[in-house]
Order: C-alpha cells, then structure tokens, then sequence
C-alpha cells in the first residue's frame, strides 16, 4: 500500500508541474499578444534573448553536430559496405539528421546553455528578492522576464535547427569524399535526392516545441527556488534534467505520430 501511494504521489505531482508549465505558457502567449513586444524594451529584451541563446549557441552546435554526422556516417558505412550500398549514406545521414538529430542535440545544447541560466537567473531574482521588488514596481515578472524569452526561443529554436542540420551533412559529406566514393557536389545531390519537405518540417515542428518546452521548464523552475544559494543550484540542475525527460518525451510522441501520419497516408 505504501509503493501505490507514493506513486500516486508521484503522478499527482508530476501532473501538478505539467499544469504548472502549462499555465505558464498560457499566461505568457497572453501577455504576449495582448501587450506584445511592439514597446521598445520589450523587443530589446526579446532580441538580447536571440542573441544570447540563439546566436551564441552556433559555434558549439556547429562543431557537435559536424561530428554527429561524421559519426553516422561511419558507422552506416560500416554495415552498409558489407551490403555493397555504400551509396546510400548520404540518405542515411541527411535523413538521420533532419528527422531526429538535428533538433534534438540543437535542443539538448541549448538546455545546457540557456534552460540552465535562465533557471539560475530567475532563480537569483527569487532569492536577492528582485521580483518582489518588480511587482512593487506595478511590472509583471512573467512579462518582464519569460515572454521575451518565449518569443526569442521560438524564433531562434527552429533557425538553429536548420544550422544543426546543415552542419551534419557536411560533416557526413567529409566522410563521404574522402573514405567513400563520392565527390562533394555528387554528396549533395544524393543528399538533395534523397531529402523531401516533409522531413525538414517534421525536425522544424519538434524544435520548436523543443524550445517552448526549455523556456517554460526553465522559468517555471526559477520561480519556485527556494531561499539560499544552494536552491538556486537545485534549481538549475532540476532545469536542465527535468527539460531534457521532456524533450526526449515529447520527441517520441512526435516521431510516434509523424510514424502514423505517413502509415496511414
């Protein structure tokens, strides 16, 4: 009786943070068209998120996804030779990618980049007491601090994802001209062959949830830090594991329906 309630326990929790997150998204898609980013500040603040977890993100995702494609590459390679289908692993690495890979290291950089700092950063507002004193000041917290941050990770999500997958062909693209059979233009087209649009957007649609998922987890988990430093590190860490369970969740979820979409078309 005692593991039946504690997962009950568990599942009521559980089902209390997703409606948490999920009141927290209403609210900031409200404020966000009901006094959206048109004020001066408001869109500086937005663009000053872009830049910060968008732009600044490129170089590590660049280099991280480069290799994931030379990864993949190699190791397809390897069974694919034994077939004498060696030709196929530019389908295999550009498919790989825009599906799954792409969006989904594009997302895991950036909870490590930006879910975790904005935990931290709301986070340190909760303990120094700053958000008391900006709802003294008559300024919402959530549209001050979260809405900017919505708007620029769904903006930015998808942008870096397109990034992530451009850099993973190239990077099976180099496995490809120098241990396989292919010249760089040959690749390419193989690549463009083998790619449809369907396979762009399905990555495109999950980043984009990817990011609102990293946003609402994030702040969510800087409101609720406790006093001390030490809840704004549990905070931080519980950003950064909680946004990444999600992710993979709702990666398969998707990967799930798109499946069934195109079974039954």
């Amino acid at each position: 009786m005692a593991f039946v309630a504690e997962v009950g326990a568990t599942a009521e929790r559980s089902a209390a943070y997703v409606g948490g997150l999920a009141h927290l998204f209403a609210k900031s898609l409200r404020l966000l068209f009901s006094s959206p980013l048109k004020r001066n500040r408001g869109f500086q603040r937005a663009v000053h998120q872009a830049m910060v977890a968008g732009v600044g993100a490129i170089p590590i995702i660049s280099l991280i996804t480069f290799f994931v494609g030379v990864i993949i590459a190699l190791q397809g390679a390897y069974q694919l030779q034994r077939l004498g289908a060696i030709q196929l692993v530019a389908s295999l690495v550009s498919i790989s990618i825009t599906r799954e890979l792409g969006p989904l290291v594009a997302a895991i950089v950036v909870i490590g980049r930006s879910g975790s700092a904005f935990a931290a950063e709301i986070g340190t507002m909760r303990v120094t007491e700053e958000l008391d004193a900006l709802e003294t000041m008559a300024l919402d917290p959530v549209a001050f601090l979260v809405v900017p941050k919505f708007a620029a990770m769904a903006v930015m999500m998808p942008c870096l994802t397109l990034w992530s997958d451009l850099m993973g062909v190239l990077g099976g693209c180099l496995f490809g001209v120098v241990s396989g059979s292919f010249t760089f233009g040959s690749y390419l087209i193989a690549t463009r062959d083998v790619l449809v649009m369907h396979d762009v957007t399905t990555g495109l649609i999950k980043s984009l949830v990817f990011g609102l998922i990293i946003t609402a987890v994030g702040c969510q988990e800087g409101f609720a830090t406790g006093v001390g430093p030490e809840e704004v590190g549990r905070s931080t860490t519980s950003a950064v594991v909680v946004s990444i369970f999600l992710v993979i969740v709702v990666d398969l979820f998707f990967t799930t329906l798109f499946y069934l979409a195109r079974g039954t078309s």
